[in-house]
């Protein structure tokens, strides 16, 4: 079995170093971020981090990796499975603030994104070229596409 390292003031303040105001540690937010639409399932992480740059990823995940803290990536938490969710405590990545739409390939069909795109705004983007996103969800308005 994994030996993770539980978190310290002192990963905080790194944490704090990197993504300066995206730092989550109070009740109210690890209690928001523990659970996705999965019925009875909650998993508070120890902290919640809202990265807007690939530097600022790639910087959180060095440190954890050389400090063997957990860490889960997630999106809007509007899953059914229970798939992204902190069991092990340690940070809960969230890729909410990646909400760009980078590139619509009219030619190609294909879309580039970044993870956190909504559903319904991808859909009504390639509506406008005239294109079609066919995915679905009832979560449409708050799911990721």
């Amino acid at each position: 079995m994994p030996t993770y390292t539980k978190i310290t003031n002192g990963h905080i303040e790194f944490f704090k170093q990197v993504c300066i105001d995206r730092v989550y540690c109070d009740s109210e937010k690890l209690q928001e971020y523990s659970h996705d639409e999965t019925e009875d399932l909650s998993f508070p992480p120890e902290v919640v981090i809202k990265p807007n740059s690939v530097a600022e990823i790639s910087k959180i995940l060095a440190f954890c990796n050389d400090n063997k803290i957990c860490v889960t990536p997630a999106g809007a938490r509007t899953g059914l499975s229970g798939g992204a969710l902190p069991i092990h405590g340690g940070v809960l990545l969230s890729m909410e603030l990646f909400n760009k739409i980078l590139e619509i390939d009219e030619k190609n069909h294909q879309v580039i994104t970044e993870p956190g795109v909504i559903t319904q705004v991808l859909q009504d983007a390639v509506k406008e070229k005239g294109l079609f996103y066919p995915p679905d969800p009832a979560s449409k308005g708050s799911c990721f596409g």
